[in-house]
Parts: structure tokens; C-alpha cells; sequence
């Protein structure tokens, strides 16, 4: 792929994933919206790098709790909340749903169930007070490795299972990725990792792919795959799992 063209594919992915303002009509076309999950886990990464900077700007003259939420609130206002939207539409269609068509109907419908409703507040009061417990030199590397691996944790969902749908927000996308395209996803997913303490880093990881591979087991039992709505569930909780990990506590 020319450098032009996977410029255009970064850039149609940030406009797909993001709330980023970029002008102009790059990254609209559907070569670039096809190959734009290779640039997920990238995206996480620029992500989490603005809320990291946010995060120690903030903390210079607040404390660090209300720092950690202008953080998770800059998160949120970037990406137009997409992932967490994932999240409770999950909640409420396995929550509501007896069988595969009921609960792609009810993850569908805009409006938000009781079962989204407790699993989204219930995704920000642990992720809210997982980053406050981590310790503050290392919160900003916590914050762009949580966004980046938690998205290469949903692009495996996508690579390595069949779309659910015959339409919706997750078919535009590629699941037959190259080898080099693959190896460049899980490089750029992993590779912040190294910015922590190397324990707390494996823990997170694991922490964060058995909770992936959980809900990789749920959708395929009850859907038969995923959809758009499973990424970015599976984004959220694996981000939150990766944070729980990096508070695992070592001898």
C-alpha cells in the first residue's frame, strides 16, 4: 500500500473512531474505511496520548481524582462515547435477549435499558476509581497503553470471528488482514507496554485477553459472531480490565 493511501486509511480511521476535527474530505472513501481497523490500536494510542497530557496538566493545579476526570471525560468527548454506546447496547441485548435475532434487535434499538443503564455506570465507577488507585508517574503510560491494547483486544474479536449482521456500524470493516498488517496492529497495540513496570504490564495484558476471550465466548454462544456494538464492548472492558491488572499487587 502506498504511503498516501495508509495516510488516508489512518486518517479515515480517526474520523471513524474519533471526534477529532480533520478537514477536508481524507479518510471518506471505503478503501480507507475498509483497512481502518489495521489503525485501531494506533488511534488508541493518540488517544490516550492527548488524555495523558490532559490528565498532568490537570493535576498541576487540581487534585488528582478531578484530574482523572476531566481525563475520562476528554475520552469520552473524543470518540463521541462510540465504545461505551457499544457497552450498554451489549448489556441490554444479552441482558433482554432470549435468542440470537431478539438480541440483535434490542443491541438495534437507540433507546438505553435497564441492563445498559447499571452496566454503564457501573463501567465508569471502575474505570474511574482503577485510574485513581494507579500511581500518578505512572498514569499517563497507563493511559495510552489502556487505550491502545484494549483496541488491539477488539480487533481480535473482529479477525477472528465472523460479523453477526448482514449490515450495521462494524461490516464496512476488513476481517482478512495480512500478515504485515497484523503484525503492524499488534505492534502498535503492544508496544506502549513497555513504558510500564514489566509485572504490572503482563498482569494488565492477561487480565485484559481473559476478558476478551470471555466475551469472546459469549457472543459467539448466543450470536454466533459480533457486531459493531461487540467491539467497542469489548474495548471497554477490556480497557477497565487492563487497568484492574495493573493493580495487581507482587511479593
Amino acid at each position: 500500500m502506498a504511503l498516501s493511501s495508509r495516510f488516508e486509511t489512518f486518517i479515515g480511521a480517526l474520523r471513524f473512531f474519533t471526534r477529532l476535527p480533520i478537514p477536508g474530505q481524507l479518510g471518506y472513501s471505503s478503501v480507507a474505511l475498509e483497512k481502518a481497523i489495521v489503525y485501531f490500536p494506533l488511534a488508541g494510542v493518540l488517544l490516550g496520548a492527548i488524555c495523558a497530557a490532559l490528565f498532568m496538566v490537570c493535576a498541576l493545579f487540581w487534585p488528582k481524582s478531578l484530574a482523572v476526570l476531566v481525563a475520562m471525560a476528554a475520552t469520552i468527548r473524543l470518540t463521541g462515547a462510540l465504545h461505551e454506546d457499544g457497552w450498554s447496547d451489549v448489556a441490554d441485548g444479552f441482558g433482554g435477549g432470549w435468542d440470537k435475532q431478539r438480541i440483535l434487535d434490542i443491541m438495534r434499538d437507540s433507546r438505553l435499558g435497564s441492563f445498559g443503564a447499571v452496566a454503564l455506570t457501573m463501567l465508569l465507577l471502575a474505570r474511574y476509581v482503577t485510574l485513581v488507585e494507579i500511581e500518578t508517574a505512572w498514569l499517563p503510560f497507563a493511559l495510552i497503553a489502556g487505550h491502545a491494547f484494549s483496541r488491539l483486544c477488539a480487533t481480535g474479536i473482529m479477525v477472528s470471528m465472523e460479523y453477526a449482521r448482514t449490515d450495521g456500524k462494524g461490516k464496512p470493516f476488513s476481517n482478512h488482514l495480512s500478515i504485515g498488517e497484523l503484525a503492524f496492529v499488534v505492534l502498535t497495540g503492544v508496544a506502549p507496554l513497555f513504558c510500564l513496570p514489566w509485572r504490572q504490564a503482563a498482569s494488565a495484558a492477561v487480565l485484559a485477553l481473559l476478558a476478551t476471550l470471555w466475551l469472546a465466548r459469549l457472543f459467539k454462544r448466543n450470536i454466533g459472531g459480533y457486531t459493531g456494538d461487540c467491539l467497542g464492548a469489548t474495548q471497554q472492558f477490556a480497557e477497565v480490565a487492563f487497568y484492574a491488572g495493573l493493580l495487581c499487587r507482587f511479593s
